[in-house]
């Protein structure tokens, strides 16, 4: 056996993960067989029944869908699936995917962009829908089909379970078609009644009852009709695709932010590259929420925000250690998703400050900041950094919105190939986590690979002691190892029970294809594979960062379930901040 870090801890295989838990329990064994499954079924020149991929994806007991082989609906799962498929997957009849908008014209689809343009509230993908049967989604990284093809078949599956449940029981059946020809007012006491009837009739508890019809919204009614009336046989069919075809997509996705870098004169400077998301960052350097302070909190007030206004009155009253400033840049969130002239104005006073948003235009659905540091002033900062600003520094921060999986691998190579000076690389994502919980920090020295089976040990820069000082509600848990999963769906207990045996505690999907590009960019050969990397004395600075937003050992606690909600800046915001004074920091170092 080879060692996976170095100490003698023996290379992760496949007869390492029965757990002796009842029969056949699965393990890596399933879940390389479910992603084998669906890749060879997608080399299909033609459609492929998601009905085929059924028996494969209940083999592996996956841990987000331990109800997958119940007759019981799995409310965590079906809540996850939801919230990462547009709303359209009720209606359409096949899906198609493919890695850009040439690959769909050489298939007959030539007016893919006249489709209308779509999207998941919990997975950013484009999608386009034909108004008919169709949806056509990008694919930007083999990630994305480990991501996608399992979401479609756990959410084809409760779909179905709870279709059954209709037609054995005449009567929810009578009580859908009463709603659905005369509904009541939303909220009225009637339609309640009749909601609360038909959740039970579907054995899902009153709560996940309420997450549902509150995702379905105004579809509510024709979605419960659509429920009784049809069982979902959906279709997939693969564009073709190629390795390459994703480095094209990575170099399309980067060449607008090459051009923007040399026409504002910045392509020389020093840039350290951030992966976390498009608002974080620019909110603690421009300081654009903060100057808003009375207009939001009279959006909380006005709107009588439900988690916001009493978090609001607590603040107002000093009765809680929280701090002000999370709180604004929560609302602001959602102030900015309503509010189109109040968002035209914060992109101008962030231009104004240096920094520039630019949307992407490939399959690639991750944005991009171009910041720079030389037009950020002291007064704008976020008063937690404040006295760590750079005098005269000539640095670019250069951030994006976090990528899924192997999507990492290719961004990462086009920014690195076309930038002279990268000082500094700074991760930041959500992780599931096996020790802590929602909320906590985690910071890691080394992580697993599955994609490339390298096991990456290095010098992460950030300590808890860098978080304490900004962290109010979790905990920062330092020292700990991650594991790069192919994807959510494809861990089940036999997974996750011999990593935490192995002292792996974080479970997340970027790390290792960013380490695996950073290697490629430090050393002169391609990333191994099946090897210990020692990577502590590379020549930049290089931190990753975790905040829980699972617990997978506990199925009701997974975003499937519920968000972070307001409790969740807390360690996005520590984490950001960390992560800037570490740039103020080096900057002055320079």
């Amino acid at each position: 056996m080879q060692s996976i870090d170095g100490t003698g801890s023996e290379r992760i295989g496949d007869d390492q993960f029965a757990n002796g838990r009842g029969a056949q329990p699965a393990g890596k064994r399933e879940v390389d067989l479910y992603v084998r499954t669906y890749s060879t079924l997608l080399r299909s020149s033609g459609p492929v029944d998601v009905d085929a991929l059924v028996p494969a994806h209940l083999n592996i007991q996956s841990s987000l869908h331990a109800l997958a082989a119940d007759d019981a609906p799995d409310m965590g799962a079906l809540m996850y699936s939801t919230m990462r498929l547009p709303p359209e997957i009720v209606t359409v009849q096949r899906i198609l995917l493919g890695q850009s908008h040439s690959v769909f014209a050489r298939h007959g689809y030539t007016n893919l962009e006249e489709w209308t343009s779509v999207s998941a509230p919990g997975r950013r993908r484009r999608w386009q829908w034909d108004g008919r049967d169709t949806l056509a989604v990008m694919v930007g990284s083999a990630s994305d089909l480990d991501d996608l093809i399992p979401t479609i078949v756990g959410w084809q599956i409760e779909w179905n379970k709870l279709h059954q449940r209709i037609r054995d029981t005449p009567e929810l059946a009578d009580l859908i078609q009463i709603g659905s020809r005369r509904p009541g007012q939303p909220g009225s006491e009637s339609e309640a009644e009749r909601l609360e009837q038909i959740g039970a009739g579907l054995g899902i508890a009153p709560g996940d009852w309420a997450r549902l019809c509150s995702a379905w919204g105004r579809e509510l009614w024709p979605n419960l009709r659509r429920l009784a009336t049809h069982k979902r046989d959906l279709r997939l069919q693969m564009l073709g695709g190629t390795y390459l075809g994703y480095t094209r997509s990575a170099q399309r996705w980067w060449a607008p932010a090459g051009r923007e870098l040399a026409d504002l004169g910045l392509a020389d400077r020093p840039v350290y590259f951030v992966s976390s998301n498009t608002h974080s960052i620019a909110n603690i350097l421009t300081g654009t929420v903060r100057r808003r302070r009375e207009e939001l909190v009279r959006f909380v007030e006005e709107s009588a925000h439900p988690d916001l206004l009493p978090e609001l009155r607590k603040l107002q009253a000093g009765e809680v250690r929280a701090s002000w400033d999370n709180f604004l840049y929560y609302t602001a969130r959602l102030y900015y998703a309503t509010n189109r002239e109040a968002r035209a104005s914060r992109d101008a006073e962030e231009a104004e400050r240096g920094v520039v948003t630019l949307e992407p235009t490939s399959a690639l659905d991750v944005g991009i900041q171009i910041m720079d540091l030389s037009r950020i002033t002291p007064d704008d900062l976020d008063p937690r950094i404040r006295d760590y600003c750079p005098n005269g520094t000539d640095a670019v921060i250069v951030n994006i919105n976090y990528p899924l999986g192997l999507a990492a691998y290719h961004i990462f190579g086009q920014v690195a190939t076309g930038v002279d000076q990268l000082r500094g690389i700074y991760i930041l994502g959500k992780a599931a986590t096996l020790n802590a919980r929602i909320g906590d920090v985690m910071i890691s020295n080394d992580v697993y690979d599955e994609h490339s089976g390298n096991t990456y040990w290095f010098a992460n820069c950030f300590s808890s002691a860098d978080l304490d000082p900004f962290l109010v509600y979790g905990s920062t848990l330092d020292r700990q190892r991650a594991v790069t999963v192919k994807g959510t769906y494809l861990q089940n207990r036999g997974y996750l029970d011999f990593y935490y045996r192995e002292n792996f505690t974080v479970v997340e999907m970027e790390a290792g294809p960013y380490l695996s590009a950073l290697y490629e960019d430090v050393a002169l050969t391609r990333h191994p594979t099946n090897e210990s990397v020692n990577m502590s004395q590379i020549p930049v600075d290089l931190g990753i960062i975790h905040y829980a937003s699972d617990t997978p050992y506990s199925h009701a606690h997974t975003l499937g379930a519920r968000g972070l909600s307001y409790y969740g800046m807390d360690s996005t915001y520590a984490a950001t901040l960390a992560i800037v004074r570490r740039v103020f920091e080096d900057c002055r170092a320079k």
